[in-house]
């Protein structure tokens, strides 16, 4: 059984609300014949709050983020799916063990060698909109990996980047990264239109288009687009 089968077909048991979360986010079990076989992170649309600028439905954006990262070939968010559970539908993505004393800051600093996957990071945010990239939102796992979570606050129509992943700015996007903002640009997926509104989906690819005509990754001169707090 492949994770997605796991995440889509296990049974659910929480085992309680995870700490410093705005919305009902939930750590569980997924449990096979009573035996935990792996856990996920659990976030139901009942257990949202209200926002002025996104419609209720965060979990399917959670979605559309692990489907674009699949679509560009980058494998930066976790296996994730949308099914029934406990307090109703929600996300269901599979947990990330980290070590949550590092993130995107301190692997900057100390990990020259995984700088190439945080400039992934940098086209994948952009595209997705992602408004909320602080630090303790890239996670490295017991094998060097890294991870983005927390894709709620992504595709807006209208551009609010705020990410802290702005040290790469002005470099030259290299190829294989600028191959998969020109298949995004060229057609949006899917799978990927079918979680988001018609302004949503044509702006994923506007934003791609810029990326690829760009050729290089954004800079910030403003200086504004910073989430907060910053970890």
């Amino acid at each position: 059984m492949n994770t997605l089968e796991l995440l889509a077909s296990a049974e659910i048991d929480i085992e309680g609300r995870m700490p410093y979360s705005s919305n009902a986010t939930f750590l569980v079990n997924l449990q096979v014949g009573g035996i935990t076989e792996g856990q996920a992170i659990y976030k139901p649309l009942r257990g949202e709050r209200p926002l002025w600028d996104f419609e209720p439905g965060l979990h399917r954006r959670e979605l559309a983020a692990y489907l674009l990262s699949e679509a560009m070939g980058l494998g930066v968010v976790p296996p994730t799916i949308i099914r029934d559970g406990p307090l109703g539908e929600g996300s269901v993505q599979w947990f990330v063990n980290a070590d949550h004393q590092q993130h995107y800051f301190t692997i900057y600093e100390s990990r020259d060698d995984l700088h190439a996957r945080l400039r992934d990071f940098v086209a994948f945010d952009f595209v997705a909109n992602n408004t909320d990239r602080k630090s303790g939102h890239v996670l490295i796992d017991d094998d060097d990996g890294l991870w983005g979570i927390d894709h709620g606050l992504c595709f807006a129509a209208e551009f609010k980047l705020r990410t802290v992943v702005w040290e790469f700015g002005g470099e030259p996007i290299p190829q294989p990264l600028l191959q998969a903002t020109h298949r995004i640009a060229a057609t949006v997926p899917l799978e990927v239109a079918a979680l988001l509104n018609d302004d949503e989906a044509a702006a994923v690819q506007a934003r791609a288009q810029w990326l690829a005509d760009k050729a290089a990754f954004p800079t910030d001169p403003s200086g504004r687009r910073y989430p907060w707090p910053l970890v």
